[in-house]
């Protein structure tokens, strides 16, 4: 999702328009730098990394609106107070996003398990950057040992990639999801159709679940172009046995051009807005 447009929310540590600060440059560089620059941090990661800063956590639905349930939630950085997220990831660098992306875990798991996620049976889906990662079978030592102290599933964590952040390794990204895969977690696509990768990458790896951007949803239902296009997608995600959660669903009418479409799982504030430190309810589904 991106957070700008919807203001309060981002992606926990990912999105277009802050990826030139999560990758350590300035605005308009959007380079994703070589793993090789984090293997300093690597040794680390069997016991993980303090947090750089303070920071929390809201959590927003996706709504399986056939089951009427929610089918999983999405952890979405905020500050020690609730405050917005660009306020904590303006404090991201080169130098610490490291730490905080293995923070971000840990944090995630921690607060949901508090939070009741275990017992509800809902999945946690958690953002993450390719190039915060150099072995990522070291990498993901910390998340596996946060998920065995909260006895939370590993089939049960989703770890999201955003199309928008561009990577100039996708062999590192497509080994960061098979030792994911292989580790028992879930991965996604976030914001499919808004960034650098498309179908190209859908080709190099089919994840567990693909994430419609919203400027595909938004007004689908007056739109024969875009109802064209997220029909087309979804015939995709159908032949190739890939669950499609549609983003950013704001108004009834989407809804039920959605559901006239067969998607089953949406996200956005037609159902909830982020609560912070909570895990909200959802409006009714009728």
């Amino acid at each position: 999702m991106d957070p700008i447009a919807q203001g309060v929310q981002s992606p926990t540590l990912s999105g277009r328009e802050l990826a030139s600060t999560m990758n350590g440059g300035t605005p308009g560089d959007d380079r994703v730098p070589s793993p090789a620059v984090f293997k300093g941090g690597c040794g680390d990661c069997s016991s993980g990394l303090a947090a750089p800063f303070p920071f929390s956590m809201a959590f927003q639905p996706i709504v399986d609106v056939v089951a009427g349930r929610v089918h999983a939630y999405e952890a979405l950085v905020r500050g020690p107070a609730g405050e917005p997220a660009l306020t904590v990831l303006a404090q991201v660098t080169h130098a610490n996003r490291y730490a905080f992306d293995q923070s971000c875990r840990v944090r995630a798991i921690e607060l949901a398990s508090r939070l009741g996620m275990v017992e509800s049976g809902a999945t946690l889906s958690i953002n993450f950057i390719p190039g915060a990662m150099y072995r990522p079978e070291n990498c993901v030592r910390a998340t596996l040992a946060a998920a065995r102290r909260h006895r939370f599933p590993l089939d049960r964590l989703q770890f999201e990639v955003t199309e928008g952040e561009k990577v100039d390794d996708p062999d590192h990204l497509t080994a960061i999801f098979r030792e994911y895969r292989a580790r028992g977690f879930r991965v996604a696509i976030d914001d499919f159709g808004a960034g650098y990768a498309g179908l190209g990458l859908l080709a190099r790896f089919q994840p567990d679940v693909v994430k419609l951007d919203m400027e595909l949803i938004r007004g689908l239902n007056d739109d024969r172009v875009r109802r064209s296009i997220v029909g087309a997608v979804l015939s995709v995600c159908a032949e190739l046995n890939i669950a499609a959660v549609a983003e950013g669903v704001e108004t009834r009418a989407e809804l039920d051009a959605l559901r006239d479409l067969g998607v089953r799982l949406v996200q956005g504030y037609l159902f909830a807005r982020p609560a912070f430190e909570e895990l909200p309810p959802i409006s009714a589904l009728a």
